[in-house]
């Protein structure tokens, strides 16, 4: 196992100050996505970006507009023309907030304590983008060198957290320049900042809106309660069918595809310290649920998953009127691992929609046009042994190998360019992804940016072979 560089180490916690102070100022541009009044911050977001970029040194930054949100594109050669090609993809676009359940800090007004950044995005996923630039001006200063030793590209986009719904056209679009060896997916988690564990798979998702009809209109439940048809009930009969009593997804056909993960892959995780009290505590989940027969770490990442995210129905904002409601909707997510198809397990959730929904009802079913496959790195790539032991450089321990439960567009990259796909991010799962008060682990970015410049060094050797 190498040694730490202590250039490289040295550059970075120099300079700590200086680099949280960039993260702070990028979290302070609410670049909400989803919210068409931030439209002018997310472009500002875009902006801010760029102008970093462009003082790291990289020669060639552009924004690639589409008919969303802004993308930035960045590209840098290495001196060598023979050198493999590496293309980071993460994104600038953060998700929506409810100020009021913010209690360590305002969203969008960064503060550093304990060790920790508080505000959005710090985690997911400026931190992440950030630690890329990090480990690049290191890389530069460790190496003397005037260009990195790999060709660099980035590709970040201001779209991930409304579901990309133009990073497909633009992949293919631009095909010619996101060319690449090695696509780094950074926007994954960690298992711990002590555990050296690289993430090697992403499970896939499909998205889907289900509306059930019941009455015509809204009727007063005095008149006709107990005999007009209840959207609200069957919606809630349909989400209590998904599962079986094993916790097993019910859709016929569904498990037919599903790859086992390697007895290697097993042994792994099984290595992987694990406290059920801790990971409940660190989630903030109340219990332990899920599909019978798996571990917590298996169910989260190498089992499918079907959940319901969104219910709504009757009057729930307002006071209740006693009416049995014309509608009724829910929003829900299918997790997919290895070898499901987002396109098959669709057709799956539309068969079994019609089958189980009762006369009487009307129902329409909606898929999101932007599902995504499952990816796992091959586990012989010599990138991945590249980047294990980059991380176990960092940490001084031999690395260990997980997967996320979460998504990602790795099957979308890696398929479009014809390259392979690595994951390194820097969340932690008590980050707060998506909730009040995300933060980021300092020592998780710094940890982060040190591995990754070491990965920089590395490529090239580990490519050419």
């Amino acid at each position: 196992m190498q040694e730490p560089e202590p250039a490289v180490h040295d550059y970075l916690h120099g300079r700590a100050d200086t680099l949280l102070d960039d993260l702070a100022a990028w979290v302070r541009i609410p670049s909400v996505s989803a919210d068409p009044a931030h439209e002018r911050d997310v472009m500002r977001s875009a902006r801010w970006l760029q102008a970093h970029l462009l003082e790291t040194g990289f020669p060639d930054v552009e924004e690639w507009d589409t008919d969303g949100l802004q993308t930035v594109f960045a590209h840098w050669p290495a001196e060598d023309p023979d050198a493999p090609t590496v293309l980071v993809y993460s994104h600038h676009d953060v998700r929506a907030v409810k100020d009021q359940e913010w209690q360590e800090v305002a969203p969008f007004a960064p503060a550093l304590r304990q060790g920790r950044m508080y505000g959005r995005g710090t985690s997911d996923a400026k931190g992440q983008v950030l630690t890329h630039i990090w480990a690049l001006r290191a890389h530069l200063e460790a190496t003397g060198r005037t260009a990195p030793a790999v060709t660099l590209k980035y590709l970040i986009e201001g779209e991930e957290e409304v579901g990309s719904p133009h990073l497909a056209d633009l992949v293919h679009e631009h095909a010619d320049r996101l060319a690449a060896d090695v696509v780094v997916v950074s926007d994954t988690m960690l298992w711990s900042l002590e555990e050296a564990a690289v993430c090697t798979g992403v499970r896939g998702s499909v998205n889907a809106h289900l509306e059930v009809r019941g009455p015509r209109r809204d009727v007063h439940s005095g008149v006709v309660a107990g005999a007009a048809p209840n959207p609200l009930t069957e919606i809630c009969r349909l989400a209590g069918r998904l599962h079986d009593d094993r916790e097993r997804i019910t859709l016929p056909g569904f498990y037919d595809t599903v790859a086992e993960p390697s007895a290697e892959e097993r042994r792994g995780m099984a290595a992987i310290a694990f406290e059920t009290d801790e990971w409940l505590e660190r989630t903030r989940s109340r219990s332990v649920q899920g599909e019978a027969g798996h571990s917590v770490l298996e169910r989260v990442w190498t089992r499918p998953a079907a959940e319901v995210v969104t219910l709504l129905g009757g009057d729930p904002d307002d006071p209740a009127r006693g009416v049995i409601p014309a509608v009724a909707s829910a929003d829900i997510t299918l997790r997919l691992v290895p070898d499901q198809s987002a396109e098959q397990v669709m057709k799956q959730l539309r068969h079994w929609v019609a089958e189980q929904i009762r006369d009487g009802f009307e129902h329409e079913l909606t898929t999101s046009t932007t599902n995504q496959d499952p990816y796992v790195t091959p586990a012989d790539h010599p990138a991945l042994s590249a980047l294990e032991d980059a991380m176990s450089r960092t940490l001084q321990r031999p690395a260990l190998r997980i997967r996320n439960g979460g998504g990602a567009p790795a099957a979308l990259l890696a398929e479009t360019l014809g390259a392979t796909a690595l994951f390194h991010g820097t969340g932690l799962p008590e980050d707060h992804w998506h909730d009040s008060d995300e933060k980021t682990e300092v020592q998780a970015l710094l940890q982060g940016a040190e591995t990754l410049a070491y990965l920089l060094e590395d490529l090239p050797g580990r490519l050419r072979t």
